[in-house]
C-alpha cells in the first residue's frame, strides 16, 4: 500500500512539474479553443502594428473583404508561406481585399515581429496580439491559420492557406479560391479545412 501511495505521489509531482514547464514556456494547448461559425460576424478590434501605432480591423480592411492570417517569427511552416502570403496581399489589395498578419505568440516580442517582417520582405500590415486576445476570440491555434471576412465582416472561410507546406505539392488553394468567390459574388465552396502548422504559444 505504501508503495502504491509513493508511486501516486511521484506521478502527481511529475504532473505538477509538467504543468509548470508548460506555463513557463507559453501555454500552447488548444483543447478549449472554439472558432466562430461560418457566417458569424467578427466584431471590430484594435491591435498595435509593427509601426508602433494602433490599428483597428475596420481601418485596415478592404472594401470587398479582409483576410486575417496568424503568423509566426520562428515557425518553419509559417515561414514557408511568407512568399505566398506576400503574393496574396499583392494580388488582392487592388481588388478590394486586404491581407493582415497577426502574431499572437507570447514567446515572440513586438520588436522581433517587426524585424521579421523587414527581413522577410513582408509589406502587408502585421499586428501584435498581446495576450492572444484575438487568437482566443477567433479560436486560432496554428501558424499559419487563415480567416476570410466579406465586406460585412461575416466569416466565410477558416482554415489553412492551401493544402501543402511544400509549394510544389499544392493542389487546393483554399484561401485564394474563397477570395475569388467573394469577388465574383458567389458563395465560398470550401468554407473550412483543418489548419496545420506550429501551435500558437499563448500567454
Amino acid at each position: 500500500m505504501k508503495k502504491q501511495q509513493a508511486l501516486a505521489l511521484f506521478a502527481g509531482a511529475l504532473l505538477i512539474l509538467a504543468g509548470s514547464a508548460i506555463a513557463g514556456s507559453g501555454r500552447s494547448d488548444d483543447t478549449t479553443m472554439v472558432a466562430p461559425a461560418i457566417g458569424a460576424t467578427i466584431e471590430d478590434f484594435t491591435l498595435t502594428g509593427t509601426d508602433g501605432a494602433a490599428h483597428s480591423l475596420k481601418s485596415l480592411q478592404g472594401k470587398n473583404g479582409v483576410g486575417l492570417i496568424f503568423i509566426s517569427v520562428q515557425c518553419p511552416v509559417s515561414n514557408g508561406y511568407n512568399g505566398r502570403m506576400e503574393k496574396l496581399a499583392a494580388d488582392y489589395q487592388a481588388r478590394g481585399i486586404n491581407l493582415i498578419g497577426i502574431n499572437a505568440n507570447a514567446t515572440e516580442s513586438a520588436a522581433a515581429v517587426k524585424q521579421h517582417a523587414t527581413d522577410k520582405g513582408l509589406t502587408f500590415p502585421i499586428l501584435k496580439d498581446e495576450g492572444n486576445k484575438i487568437a482566443d476570440r477567433l479560436g486560432a491555434t496554428r501558424t499559419p491559420e487563415a480567416y476570410l471576412l466579406d465586406s460585412s465582416n461575416h466569416l466565410v472561410y477558416h482554415g489553412p492557406i492551401d493544402n501543402s507546406q511544400n509549394e510544389t505539392k499544392v493542389e487546393s488553394t483554399y484561401l485564394r479560391d474563397a477570395m475569388d468567390a467573394i469577388l465574383a459574388g458567389k458563395p465560398v465552396t470550401k468554407t473550412t479545412a483543418l489548419a496545420f502548422g506550429c501551435s500558437i504559444k499563448r500567454a
